[in-house]
């Protein structure tokens, strides 16, 4: 069978579903249609090839199929990657959507071994190990960031509510105290929303394009959460996951006080997403349009704009929401966060020096795996335990490991005495 006639079927097995615009689908498929090209022999080759337009594919006639690939083609495949001056993370990237579809051609029968994975194949791939490719929140971050979050919104909420206005002046947009008091409001929403962030963040293992907008994705679910998406009666929260479908996602209780908070503060509509753009200029587009179409006038508009803020206008008037924070923004909320925090970053856990949004998804990965096992941890990341138990190996080596050491112990008496 030519090997492109299966591609789509991949995708769609993927769970991805036809017709569908998910980052995975989009990605996986212009690399495999790259893939498709070069092996048609359609791609000039510089590193299996001399000259480079010389390169025929793998084919000696007709489509390329099941039968034209092994080993050797794969490895064919990477030294073409790598002659196109990526870089090895670009390359893992690429070819591992490439190493998925071989996956997949083997449990469908169209493969006899899944040769994109064997060793013969992967010799010149450079393979980043895990602990230098990913990072994971220990409890240490979780309990410094939090407690740091805290400290900001009690702080904030205490300075915020200091400020009284006496009742011949609530609302009077001239008001010295009135306008103090709505910029501290604002400063305290902002920090008790930052506070929910991290909760949510820290505690729920959700992918951040499940609970932040996507840019690249203008799908209902890759919209940013909404408050009408969480049932703080049951602990739910519903969320469009990475398969493409909707599911109750467990809200446990450290996050259920922050996002109450939160919401008992700001008040908004429910339509609202839980954690809007802050960015100023679109708030201040949209508030000023939201006010004309209201029928403000100019100096109306100009009057309130200096006395309140913009974010607090949109939301006590019910207006139409902002759009959410993006998945850019969430990232730019964490760098902020852990610099003023003061946490301490190792260089070692996956290249960034701040932490990451899927850094705590596996971190809690870690939480589930130890305390529960990898099917629950499975169940609670979405992901199957297959996935997980990879992700997570580290931890069940170590459990061998010390079940191997106490039946040494128990049989051949022996211990660790240390080395001098």
């Amino acid at each position: 069978m030519p090997i492109r006639e299966t591609f789509e079927q991949f995708l769609r097995d993927k769970g991805k579903g036809e017709g569908e615009t998910g980052n995975y689908r989009r990605n996986a498929e212009g690399q495999l249609e790259e893939f498709g090209k070069w092996a048609s022999g359609k791609i000039a080759d510089p590193a299996n090839a001399d000259p480079p337009e010389s390169w025929t594919g793998l084919a000696q006639e007709g489509a390329v199929t099941f039968e034209d690939l092994d080993t050797t083609a794969f490895s064919a495949y990477i030294r073409y990657l790598r002659s196109r001056g990526l870089a090895d993370s670009t390359i893992q990237t690429y070819y591992a959507y490439i190493s998925s579809w071989s996956k997949w051609s083997t449990r469908e029968g169209y493969l006899d071994s899944h040769y994109a994975r064997q060793s013969d194949a992967i010799r010149n791939l450079e393979e980043p190990t895990e602990r230098t490719q990913q990072q994971a929140w220990t409890q240490s971050h979780r309990d410094q960031l939090t407690r740091y979050v805290d400290e900001l919104a009690d702080a904030a909420l205490d300075a915020y509510d200091d400020v009284e206005v006496p009742d011949g002046e609530w609302g009077d947009l001239s008001s010295d105290l009135w306008q103090q008091r709505q910029t501290l409001r604002f400063r305290a929403i902002k920090a008790v929303r930052k506070r929910a962030f991290v909760y949510l963040l820290a505690y729920t293992g959700l992918r951040g394009a499940e609970f932040l907008r996507d840019r690249s994705d203008n799908r209902d679910g890759r919209r940013g959460i909404q408050w009408t998406d969480i049932n703080f009666d049951d602990g739910s929260l519903s969320v469009f996951r990475k398969k493409q479908n909707w599911e109750e996602a467990a809200l446990p209780d450290p996050v259920i006080q922050p996002l109450q908070n939160y919401q008992q503060r700001l008040s908004p509509p429910d339509e609202w997403p839980v954690f809007t753009t802050l960015h100023r200029p679109t708030l201040a587009t949209h508030t000023t349009n939201c006010l004309e179409a209201d029928g403000y006038t100019e100096s109306e508009i100009a009057e309130l704009r200096g006395a309140k803020t913009d974010f607090l206008i949109l939301a006590d008037n019910g207006y139409e929401p902002p759009r959410a924070l993006s998945t850019d923004g969430g990232r730019n909320i964490m760098r902020s966060l852990t610099e003023s925090a003061g946490i301490d970053i190792d260089p070692e856990s996956g290249g960034a020096d701040y932490l990451q949004l899927h850094g705590a998804r596996r971190g809690m990965g870690e939480v589930m795996v130890r305390e529960f096992g990898f099917a629950a941890a499975a169940r609670y990341l979405d992901n199957s335990e297959e996935q997980v138990r990879e992700a997570y190996q580290h931890i069940e080596a170590a459990e061998r490991a010390s079940q191997a050491t106490e039946a040494i112990q128990n049989t051949d008496n022996r211990q660790s005495e240390g080395v001098d």
